[in-house]
């Protein structure tokens, strides 16, 4: 078998991180065999489809964006400000178990769904709010899914974020494209346009799996495919395609950043390739050009 991390630059830099180089290599293997017709991609959003920080400050999350919104009272915004002082320190502690942490986040986003509930906020409020104050997307990300729409790669973002501000912000850099289906936590709105919660059950980091599209139109146009590149900032989203029987190969990276010298070794326990402090799609480009140019040199499938 070729050593194809050494065939990619971009596993050589110091903020890459490699537990099992041959378990990648097997992986990496097991992607350019199946080609892009075997692959599909499935993405975090928060902190992974958009950076970690920027120029010193961190970047603001989407249900941020949304309390951002000039129609969110005064005290949804104390409220929710209280909620996230309390809880977001412990989805980053690496000294709670997973256990607690689960329990940790429904907490969470149950008392983030009651206070939404009664506020008036539009969907037309809430885009032109992500397009003027939206966080940045990661270097190359734009290139990443024009290349992946071009090969025909289906793109799931898994966000428990809040679904409405991240799809205002794919649809803003004009990277919600076809191939691209976002699950998260969308806004249900009454006759009269106040909130009255989620439209679904709620999805927050230690519960998103792909078991939740079985049945819908997007499952049916992934069940075929055995391969993903899995991409996530948080611990929970390595379980993205766990119970879902026709993934076979999934090579996982996770973007650290917020603590990462004391929670490193359980990324890395975790995920494949742990990418800290990059703020850039450079490797995920990188390891679809070498299944591009790869498959392109057996001279068959799709590219």
């Amino acid at each position: 078998m070729k050593n194809y991390v050494c065939q990619v630059p971009e596993f050589a830099k110091a903020n890459v991180f490699v537990n099992n180089p041959e378990l990648v290599n097997e992986k990496l293997a097991n992607l350019i065999q199946g080609g892009f017709h075997k692959l599909q991609v499935v993405s975090d959003f928060d902190k992974t489809i958009t950076k970690q920080h920027q120029n010193g400050k961190i970047h603001i999350s989407s249900f941020g964006m949304f309390s951002s919104c000039p129609s969110v009272t005064e005290e949804h915004t104390r409220i929710a400000n209280e909620i996230n002082k309390k809880y977001a320190p412990c989805e980053v502690d690496p000294t709670i178990p997973k256990s607690e942490k689960r329990r940790l986040m429904e907490e969470w986003w149950s008392q983030s769904e009651d206070s939404l509930r009664g506020l008036c906020v539009s969907r037309e409020e809430i885009e032109e709010v992500c397009a003027r104050i939206g966080p940045e997307l990661r270097d190359g990300t734009k290139e990443l899914f024009e290349e992946l729409h071009k090969a025909d790669v289906p793109v799931l973002v898994f966000s428990a974020g809040l679904g409405d501000t991240v799809q205002a912000v794919l649809k803003h850099f004009n990277v919600n494209l076809p191939n691209v289906e976002v699950i998260s936590n969308f806004l249900k709105y009454d006759n009269e346009g106040r909130i009255t919660g989620f439209k679904n059950s709620t999805i927050h980091v230690y519960n998103k799996n792909e078991v939740a599209l079985k049945g819908t139109d997007f499952y049916k146009r992934i069940e075929d495919r055995e391969n993903a590149i899995l991409m996530g900032d948080s611990l929970g989203d390595a379980a993205m395609v766990d119970g879902v029987e026709t993934v076979k190969n999934v090579l996982k990276i996770g973007f650290l950043y917020e603590r990462s010298k004391e929670a490193l070794p359980e990324y890395m326990n975790t995920f494949d390739i742990v990418l800290v402090d990059d703020q850039t799609m450079n490797l995920p480009k990188a390891i679809l050009g070498l299944i591009k140019n790869s498959f392109n040199n057996l001279g068959n499938g799709k590219a």
